[in-house]
């Protein structure tokens, strides 16, 4: 599975690379020149929208032509390929990368994708919650409780919460009604963005109230940093440790931006 959804500018998974080594593995090679001097998007006769540069198609690295299904979409590739300066840092591009995963990868391959996702579900982050000490109780209870809500009036899904990291078995109906609701969300680049932010906050409950607009994608990224921000606000912050979060909100927000766009 981690082998389909490629950062294919890198040619390695989320997974297996996460953004700060990413980065730094950019660093050591040069970056390409930009060879362009022109963006535009371009509606396609056989449907969708294509991000041209210089009048030439984008391809993915697989040479698929990336073909957007509306201007909104394309528009996100096209300003990350404006936003370029002399060279191109994929880095940058959080959406672009995420597009070439769906066409190269997700699209043959939506099901097991799919699968990934409900496997969170299994011991969703926000079904965990600390005995101790109160306030934080208090506020995993206030950031994660209404996710809950809103999954049992809107999926039917309940789920038995835990205490401690000592896996608790959801009922096989909630799962099966998580995965009857996302069957309806088997689209590429929907499925794609949605595992991008599943596997980044830890959540998959998390990522289907922001694809349904419960929540704003701050307010669910604040959500999955209970936890680590309670962390903070007693021993300080780490810096490498904020980098690599400062990385991994990048291609958060990229996926929900996406998300948002697709519906546009």
């Amino acid at each position: 599975m981690r082998d389909l959804l490629n950062d294919l500018e890198d040619g390695k998974t989320p997974a297996e690379l996460d953004p700060i080594r990413r980065a730094q593995s950019t660093m050591k090679k040069p970056l390409p020149k930009r060879f362009y001097k022109d963006v535009a998007v371009a509606a396609q006769e056989e449907g969708g929208f294509a991000v041209q540069l210089d009048g030439k198609s984008v391809r993915t690295p697989s040479a698929n032509t990336v073909l957007l299904p509306n201007e909104a979409t394309a528009l996100l590739v096209a300003r990350e390929y404006e936003a370029q300066g002399d060279e191109i840092d994929p880095a940058t591009m959080p959406v672009t990368r995420l597009v070439n995963t769906a066409i190269d990868g997700v699209a043959a391959h939506a099901q097991t994708v799919l699968e990934d996702v409900l496997r969170y579900v299994t011991g969703d982050l926000v079904c965990y919650r600390a005995p101790s000490p109160e306030r934080l109780v208090e506020l995993q209870a206030q950031a994660w409780d209404p996710v809950l809500d809103w999954a049992q009036q809107h999926m039917g899904a309940h789920f038995v919460l835990a205490e401690g990291v000592i896996h608790v078995e959801q009922p096989r109906e909630a799962i099966a009604a998580v995965s009857a609701y996302m069957r309806h969300k088997n689209e590429p680049f929907r499925l794609a963005a949605l595992h991008v932010m599943t596997t980044l906050m830890g959540s998959a409950l998390l990522s289907l109230a922001v694809e349904a607009r419960e929540l704003t994608p701050d307010e669910a990224w604040s959500a999955a940093h209970v936890d680590e921000d309670w962390n903070i606000g007693l021993w300080g912050a780490d810096s490498e440790a904020m980098l690599r979060r400062s990385a991994r909100q990048r291609d958060m927000m990229g996926a929900a931006t996406l998300l948002r766009a697709l519906d546009d």
